[in-house]
């Protein structure tokens, strides 16, 4: 028998993978599992493109509005949180369907990735450096003890250039080091990516930032700060928000927090597709294909029948007996 399928649908932001990953739920007979950072907090809706309760047509999602936005989530807790509800679906016989746009996250939860301890003390007094000095003082720290890390680590990002600095002296090796091999922990894993040309997708981020603006992004920022936006260590950070933070205080106006956002996004969506395309195991798919959903299916299928074949199983592999059951045979 072929080891229970896992899909994954990733790409950069604004490419539709949430979509995809509904209309795959829908004819696997599986379930959603959030694997974007900002969409577990409550109330961080416009901001994320969470998907709405709609748009979700009934399929179960997991990992969506779990925490508040003082709450802080590392890579190391939302592995864990994600693992235990694609365990979950195995157990039920429910096709699980990752959806998500950050690669470290993809790989935290589908590879064998295993996270270094923490210190307390280092990371203390790590982040009162980076308190009295900024993330750019850290980040040029970060630079000298391992290039290759400050390459793929914002400036700006103070809580993981904090980490990967607690990291390299903990382990007395490079961060990068850390980082797993492309092997899978779930046998039956398949990934799919989105691919969006960089005109085209810069177009749709700016459509994208506008339609939140528009749909009263300023509103959701303003009573998120009421909640104890600032004070969570990870959600003020999320695209979009700390630019309308900054319009809240009368630094910006709303058209430099718009075109801001959209730098922003622009620039998170390069860093995401040049980490995907790093993974060979992802088969890259155009966004726009009028027979998508049937394109990622065949993926499915062919994956299927392969690992069963190089088991020795049947060719013909049945993949779910769930809502809208797909099997091999098409």
């Amino acid at each position: 028998m072929p080891a229970p399928l896992v899909v994954a649908v990733v790409g950069p932001t604004a490419a539709g993978k949430s979509d995809l990953a509904v209309a795959l739920s829908e004819r696997l007979g599986g379930e959603v599992v959030n694997a974007d950072a900002m969409q577990v907090y409550r109330g961080m809706d416009i901001g994320t493109a969470k998907i709405t309760t709609a748009e979700r047509h009934g399929v179960p999602h997991h990992l969506l509005d779990i925490l508040d936005v003082t709450q802080t989530a590392t890579v190391a807790e939302f592995q864990e949180l994600a693992r235990a509800a694609i365990d979950d679906c195995i157990r039920r016989q429910v096709v699980p369907v990752l959806a998500g746009g950050s690669a470290l996250y993809v790989r935290a939860i589908l590879d064998d990735f295993v996270f270094p301890g923490t210190d307390p003390d280092v990371r203390a007094r790590l982040e009162a450096e980076l308190e009295a000095h900024g993330s750019g003082a850290l980040h040029a720290k970060l630079a000298q003890a391992d290039p290759k890390a400050a390459e793929q680590i914002l400036p700006s990002n103070g809580r993981r250039i904090v980490r990967a600095l607690e990291v390299i002296e903990i382990t007395g090796g490079p961060y990068v080091a850390t980082l797993p091999e492309h092997r899978y922990v779930y046998e039956g894993a398949i990934q799919l990516g989105l691919d969006v040309p960089r005109p085209v997708l810069d177009e749709r981020i700016e459509r994208r930032v506008d339609r939140m603006f528009d749909a009263g992004f300023v509103a959701e920022v303003r009573g998120l700060l009421n909640k104890g936006l600032i004070e969570g260590k990870t959600a003020n950070r999320a695209l979009g928000y700390s630019q309308v933070i900054a319009l809240l205080n009368g630094e910006i106006d709303e058209a430099q927090a718009r075109e801001r956002t959209a730098q922003a996004t622009r620039r998170f969506a390069r860093r995401q597709d040049s980490w995907f395309r790093k993974d060979r195991r992802i088969s890259w798919l155009p966004y726009d294909d009028p027979e998508l959903v049937e394109k990622a299916l065949d993926v499915v299928r062919k994956t299927v029948v392969a690992e069963g074949n190089r088991e020795g199983a049947p060719g013909v592999v049945e993949v779910n007996q769930g809502r809208g059951a797909v099997d091999a045979r098409g």
